[in-house]
């Protein structure tokens, strides 16, 4: 699968892979600290070659951040 460079604000660089019709991926390029995000993909579009870098801001900006703390398991698994 091809995917899009895209350098967020921050000046980090990140591929954008549409793994799938409702999942994409922010995935980090060397030197980037932050970790992959999962984005919903917007239904307006398919391809991350056609949205801005505004848009894609946007939906990494919306990507839940992997350090936030998780809900203690019910389970205790």
């Amino acid at each position: 699968m091809s995917y899009r460079k895209f350098v967020d604000r921050s000046g980090n660089a990140w591929r954008v892979r549409d793994r799938s019709r409702w999942d994409w991926h922010f995935e980090p390029e060397p030197g980037n600290p932050g970790p992959t995000r999962v984005v919903r993909a917007p239904g307006h579009q398919d391809d991350p070659f056609e949205l801005s870098n505004e848009e894609l801001q946007r939906l990494l900006d919306s990507a839940p951040s992997s350090d936030k703390p998780r809900a203690p398991n019910p389970f205790k698994d």
